[in-house]
């Protein structure tokens, strides 16, 4: 009797193994969000992320405060119970799990990403001597200026006018919080109508 050798059967390959190999994958790049804080614990929070090697943002402002016996300049934060951080996706429960921390500022659920312009902004306020006052009012759209002398050049924000002053106008965060700036008429510029804040 005659043995038959049998061939190994040849499987196909699948169809992943003969597809081009998948393209690297892009690395996540870090975005600047809001973290809402517990009330008077923002230098606390900010410490802590900093603490985990997180970069982090407190606009600090100083303001005179005045006691019965004596005056005393003191840094007080600009935004009450904010901070920013500048994070990947991936580190968003690490800064959500710190105490103190209440929440990221969320549009449809997921965290909404601050214009790195806007930080800039708060960096130029911050760094100034100008006089600044948080404002939940609504304003109209109004021209969009940049300051273009003193302490405040560079700082860009949407124009409203009150009385015979006008006013510097940084949208951030969410819809109804403002900073505004008392600014002298010839100390700013009109921008282009395409121009980003």
């Amino acid at each position: 009797m005659e043995e038959t050798q049998s061939q190994p059967a040849v499987t196909p390959l699948p169809a992943a193994a003969t597809a081009k190999p998948p393209r690297e994958l892009k690395k996540p790049e870090k975005a600047w969000y809001a973290v809402y804080t517990n009330s008077r614990a923002e230098k606390r929070v900010s410490d802590r992320i900093d603490e985990l090697g997180i970069e982090t943002f407190l606009p600090l402002q100083k303001t005179l405060r005045q006691w019965s016996d004596r005056k005393k300049l003191v840094e007080k934060p600009l935004i009450s119970s904010y901070v920013f951080v500048k994070i990947i996706p991936r580190d968003y429960f690490t800064v959500r799990k710190i105490d103190g921390v209440v929440k990221f500022i969320m549009i449809q659920g997921k965290p909404v990403p601050i214009p790195e312009a806007q930080i800039t902004n708060l960096r130029i306020l911050c760094g100034s001597d100008a006089e600044v006052e948080v404002s939940a009012d609504v304003y109209e759209k109004g021209d969009q200026v940049e300051v273009t002398v003193g302490s405040l050049a560079g700082l860009r924000g949407e124009l409203i006018r009150v009385g015979r002053k006008h006013k510097v106008v940084i949208r951030i965060i969410q819809p109804g919080m403002n900073l505004t700036v008392d600014i002298k008429t010839n100390a700013i510029r009109k921008l282009a109508k395409n121009s980003d804040i």
